[in-house]
């Protein structure tokens, strides 16, 4: 089929935009889209990681959102979870459910999504197309490998642990809200704000270094106070964090400081790695990061749930982190 004929139907169209040959030597996919299962391939002495996230429009992103862009969060927020683990991006499934068939659309769709997969040297090993109701709702199953008991886990935080976290907090909400006009940015902050919020950066090189350094990680998707609080729950432990140490950018600390809490703490999208580490292994963390900035921002305890601080030690309101069924 012509590149310059409209796409007919479902399988055309899978043709045309998502169908990719598995490159040659792979060790872990050994047929990919075009059957009715791609055929994976396991390594001794590795095993693997999923993860499935879902976007919807309206929820997720917003509909005048940069296809582009939304093709490179659609995969870079799962990445992000095999980051967390500290596990290697090796294929992922995309299930996609459009209202009707936009060519222009879906090639920039892709094209977002498959540079990120390029980068990561992931492939895209099937999924479907179908036709929504509504909205655009896109669905990512993302598989990578980490060597065997290797992997970081919620689970392992002790108290006297360091809690670290990369990069800034904050600056994926702020741009949020610079898009529904809820507070005011100049053009250089608010490119990059809307930046942070739709084409987020998984560190899973970092995630990857922090295998056997880390003794718990998350990656932040629904807000510092969250996420945290995951760790802290599924380790049973507690946990003090230092608000003026928390990074943010500058362009969130031109903001008032409750906003500049709000967005930071439970704003959520940042994902950034949080996790925590003995602090005898300071400078192992220190290497593991070189080339990602990262921030000592509390310390573990042995109970009493998650505090926030101020500078005077002040227990800081935080609010809740982000639930998409919170009433």
């Amino acid at each position: 089929m012509s590149e310059s004929q409209p796409v007919r139907g479902e399988f055309e169209l899978i043709e045309r935009y998502f169908t990719r040959p598995v490159p040659a030597g792979s060790t872990h996919v050994r047929l990919g889209v075009g059957d009715d299962c791609a055929l994976l391939a396991g390594v001794p002495g590795e095993e693997w990681a999923v993860s499935t996230d879902m976007l919807v429009e309206g929820v997720h992103f917003l509909s005048d959102v940069d296809p582009e862009s939304l093709g490179h969060k659609s995969l870079a927020v799962n990445l992000s979870d095999l980051a967390a683990c500290g596990a290697t991006p090796r294929c992922y499934f995309l299930a996609i459910a459009l209202p009707r068939i936009d060519e222009a659309w879906l090639a920039a769709f892709v094209s977002g999504q498959s540079l990120l997969a390029d980068s990561h040297h992931c492939l895209l090993a099937g999924g479907d197309t179908t036709r929504s109701a509504s909205g655009v709702t896109i669905t990512v199953t993302v598989m990578g490998t980490v060597p065997q008991g290797q992997a970081l886990l919620r689970s392992g935080a002790r108290p006297g642990d360091e809690v670290w976290v990369s990069g800034t907090l904050g600056a994926a909400a702020l741009g949020l809200a610079f898009r529904r006009g809820d507070v005011r940015l100049s053009g250089p902050d608010a490119d990059r704000m809307i930046a942070r919020l739709e084409r987020p950066l998984p560190r899973v090189a970092l995630g990857e270094r922090l295998r056997g350094i880390a003794t718990s990680a998350i990656d932040v998707s629904d807000g510092l106070v969250g996420d945290l609080g995951h760790i802290l729950v599924r380790s049973g432990v507690g946990a003090v964090i230092e608000w003026p140490k928390v990074p943010i950018d500058d362009a969130l600390r031109s903001q008032q400081e409750p906003v500049q809490r709000r967005l930071a703490l439970t704003g959520g999208d940042d994902y950034e790695l949080l996790f925590t580490a003995p602090p005898e292994r300071r400078q192992d963390v220190l290497a593991a990061g070189a080339a990602t900035d990262l921030t000592c921002i509390g310390t573990v305890l042995p109970t009493g749930g998650l505090v926030v601080v101020d500078g005077q030690g002040r227990r800081v309101d935080t609010g809740a982190a982000f639930d998409h069924f919170r009433r």
